[in-house]
């Protein structure tokens, strides 16, 4: 039987938090000691407008939870895991912050950014800075944005299985034991081969800079099953045991290695190899959640910890003690990140053991419907179903709406926290692509992809049309069929930001919510796009998008977050659809970029994997596609391009660029643009050679 779930993993009666208030004391989850390792000026002191200089704080921060508080009832195994002689259970995560030297001059706003598998992403993605995981210098400023508006920038650790190596921040959860007695179970790990049209002899049992849990004897494999299968609902072919190895390859040597699956004859490109084997000793993964809530609270809440330690955001206080410098939090994610941030707010986790909400806002980015493998028995945290890869994991599940009260309650990602009166306010954004690889119309269509749904008034829900997950550094195929689509909405999220800061701060309501709607024909299925879509010379189109199983991971699952399908079986598809086009093959509805209004090609969020690299019939996880327009009638006639030439399009560059500022202003007048960014893009369109011409491997067009 295929079960969906109809409430968090989370047992908080109000009859339970009364009799835990009236028979015990109060127990405050918090970070009991910070442990700061080292400080230093960022960005080689420099100014950034009246907030000043900015310095980096590094350490550790040590956590002791209360199995008792009801706050954390829904971590998985939270009972089974060591207990201190308080009865507390306690581990420790590296931490990373950025604050204003003189807090008096910063704005009093913290932003809490969620790694992704280890890795720092809200310099990159509002400064546009270069990538780091220890942010020192002044490239890893940026243009300065969340400098300049006064932010202290917070990153922690969350996810066990994140591998050591380039700074990236690491977290040692507690191992769930039976009484002492380590906990074996069966799981199943998922190979794909993404990276070439070479089989590899060998491959980690996990992707993205993870970790895996082992398997028990890596010199014998006589009880794990190792399967292939050509498509996530195809036929699996078993693989004979001595015909594959837990081993790693090591120049034509197979090394033991309880991590790692080598295969005779080499791992395909583009088939999925699915093993089950039996680990031991899960990690209480779900106390990641816990985490975040208790670092944010620590810096947003504490003057000190307990050993009296300051708190880096804290100013001494007329009576010698210490005032955290924080009115508002905000929490930020990106694509894992931003799953996180779902699966936080669906089981309660924004609200600490105090019963504060320790963020004010949410930032929600290119999260698709889903959240993730972030507490459950053996949970992996780095898997989610993608179009090929993944389709058995488990994040795209219910509830995937954000209702307002008495709307579906059954389906809704708030119940637990409007339950709790802790609403936070809520900017949700997904691209294109997640339309695709993502199931994001499920986020705003009920269950069965026919009926548009409803949105809390706490929650703005963006679309952006054409866009990909992240934008394309080059146009180049790569392992795409087609060139890569390169927008960029750094731009739109920076506005966002301010929006969501106004919202929360001063009460000033952001744009209302702008995606594509059943109901106004924008959104369709990906059988109708592929049927409507202009015939461009060279276009393969993929003619499906990703439709999410109900998986049946066994009747353990929603209740105590244990696996007893292994692997999982499938059910009925979750039916999602895409955005729906114009003339020239660009989205509508939802955010159209300046990009969209004055076009100079088809932009697209979905891009198929080229035949050489296996399963050409299925989608790149995370690519679009794009095709530049003929620039004369004379190319158009020669290509049989049904789209219009360049030249037939606009006159002159003049009429280009006053196209594309007309689009610009509109975006800035709906506040999804700041006036330095709208004056960037006016720029931009300025400096374009005409006629216009791609820049081979750069994902830009020839600039004067």
């Amino acid at each position: 039987m295929v079960v969906a779930p109809s409430r968090p993993l989370r047992i908080r009666s109000v009859l339970i938090a009364l009799l835990v208030s009236v028979l015990t004391p109060v127990a405050r989850g918090e970070v009991e000691r910070i442990e700061i390792t080292s400080r230093s000026t960022f960005a080689a002191g420099r100014e950034f407008g009246d907030v000043g200089t900015f310095e980096k704080v590094r350490g550790r921060l040590f956590y002791a939870v209360d199995p008792e508080n009801a706050a954390n009832a829904p971590v998985v195994d939270l009972a089974l895991a060591p207990r201190g002689a308080d009865g507390r259970v306690r581990f420790s995560g590296d931490f990373v912050l950025l604050k204003p030297v003189d807090l008096r001059r910063g704005r009093r706003r913290l932003l809490y950014d969620v790694n992704n598998r280890g890795n720092l992403y809200m310099l990159r993605h509002f400064n546009e800075a270069a990538a780091s995981n220890d942010p020192s210098g002044p490239a890893h400023a940026g243009n300065g944005f969340l400098m300049a508006q006064g932010y202290s920038l917070l990153w922690s650790a969350w996810n066990w299985d994140v591998r050591a190596g380039d700074d990236r921040l690491q977290i040692e959860l507690p191992i769930a034991t039976e009484a002492g007695t380590p906990i074996r179970q069966r799981i199943v790990a998922e190979i794909v081969n993404s990276s070439g049209r070479e089989a590899h002899p060998s491959m980690p049992l996990a992707w993205g800079n993870s970790r895996c849990y082992p398997a028990l004897d890596a010199s014998d494999n006589s009880e794990a099953v190792l399967t292939v299968r050509d498509a996530p609902r195809g036929e699996r072919t078993r693989i004979p045991n001595d015909a594959w190895s837990f081993a790693r390859d090591e120049d034509g040597v197979a090394v033991p290695d309880p991590t790692s699956l080598r295969v005779e004859g080499g791992i395909a490109p583009g088939r999925i190899y699915e093993l089950v084997y039996e680990t031991q000793n899960p990690r209480v993964v779900g106390l990641g959640l816990a985490a975040v809530r208790d670092a944010i609270s620590f810096f947003r809440f504490d003057g000190a910890d307990r050993l009296g330690t300051p708190n880096p955001l804290a100013l001494r206080d007329e009576a010698g003690g210490w005032t955290p410098a924080v009115d508002h939090a905000y929490i930020f994610g990106v694509s894992q990140s931003g799953r996180f941030i779902a699966h936080m707010l669906w089981q309660g986790f924004h609200v600490d053991e105090a019963d504060r909400m320790v963020f004010d806002g949410a930032r929600i980015h290119v999260a698709g419907g889903g959240k993730g493998g972030f507490n459950h028995r053996f949970a992996q945290t780095t898997h989610h179903p993608s179009h090929l890869e993944g389709n058995l994991m488990p994040a795209d599940h219910p509830p995937f709406n954000y209702l307002p009260d008495g709307s579906s309650p059954e389906n809704d990602v708030l119940a637990e926290a409007k339950r709790l009166g802790q609403v936070p306010k809520i900017l949700i954004t997904n691209n294109a692509l997640e339309y695709w690889t993502r199931s994001a119309s499920l986020v705003h269509t009920d269950q069965t992809g026919t009926r548009d749904v409803r949105f809390h008034p706490h929650v703005r829900y963006y679309m952006t049309n054409g866009v990909p997950h992240g934008g394309a550094w080059t146009r180049a195929r790569t392992l795409t069929e087609h060139e890569r689509n390169p927008l960029d909405v750094h731009p739109l999220q920076r506005a966002l930001l301010v929006d969501l800061d106004r919202w929360v701060s001063g009460g000033v309501e952001p744009p209302p919510s702008r995606y594509p709607r059943i109901d106004r024909g924008e959104l369709i299925t990906a059988a109708e796009h592929r049927a409507r879509f202009p015939a461009i010379p060279g276009l393969r189109h993929p003619g499906r998008n990703l439709q999410p199983p109900r998986v049946d991971y066994g009747d353990e699952f929603w209740t105590k977050g244990i696996f007893t399908v292994v692997p999982p079986r499938p059910g009925p598809a979750y039916p999602t659809r895409v955005p729906a086009f114009d003339e020239d093959g660009n989205g509508v509805g939802g955010i159209r970029l300046p990009e969209l209004e004055a076009p100079l090609g088809t932009y697209q969020g979905w891009n198929p994997r080229r035949a050489e690299f296996g399963a050409p019939e299925y989608l790149m996880r995370f690519d679009g596609s794009f095709w530049a327009f003929p620039v004369t009638e004379a190319e158009r006639e020669q290509t049989g391009d049904p789209r219009r030439a360049v030249e037939d399009r606009y006159a002159t560059k003049e009429d280009y660029v006053a196209r594309v500022g007309a689009a610009v202003r509109k975006l800035l007048e709906e506040r999804f643009l700041l006036p330095d960014d709208a004056a960037a893009d006016n720029e931009l369109a300025r400096r374009i050679a005409w006629p216009p011409r791609p820049i081979d491997g750069a994902p830009y067009w020839l600039l004067e």
